[in-house]
């Protein structure tokens, strides 16, 4: 999917429901199945996901970040996504963009992230 992407006019994190896609439903519900190995929430109830942005094709970019830069499976993550993306009937391919703007702040997770995290 070619696409410009203006990362100073992202709505941060990505809110349920934005899109136009009937497939948006089911990509949540697959995206809320992969987990950092080191926090038991989902990527995207840590707020991981800025942008979803589907195409007519059956192609879907994602456009999310990670906690730290160094995090240990920053490589894989994307992958794991692309897996269980893959699994909603009428997604032929998913695109990852991986950004740091912005980085990712605590504030981004859901209230059910604090909530089962301890942070309130």
């Amino acid at each position: 999917m070619t696409t410009e992407i203006n990362y100073e006019e992202l709505l941060v994190p990505y809110l349920e429901g934005t899109a136009d896609s009937p497939l948006e439903p089911q990509v949540i519900e697959e995206l809320r199945t992969v987990y950092d190995p080191e926090i038991p929430v989902s990527i995207f109830d840590l707020g991981l996901i800025y942008d979803l942005r589907f195409s007519d094709d059956g192609v879907v970019l994602v456009i999310m970040t990670l906690t730290a830069p160094a995090c240990p499976v920053a490589d894989e993550i994307p992958e794991w996504i692309k897996t269980a993306i893959l699994r909603v009937d009428g997604i032929e391919k998913v695109e990852i963009d991986l950004t740091w703007e912005p980085f990712w702040k605590p504030e981004y997770m859901t209230e059910a992230a604090r909530l089962e995290l301890g942070m309130f």
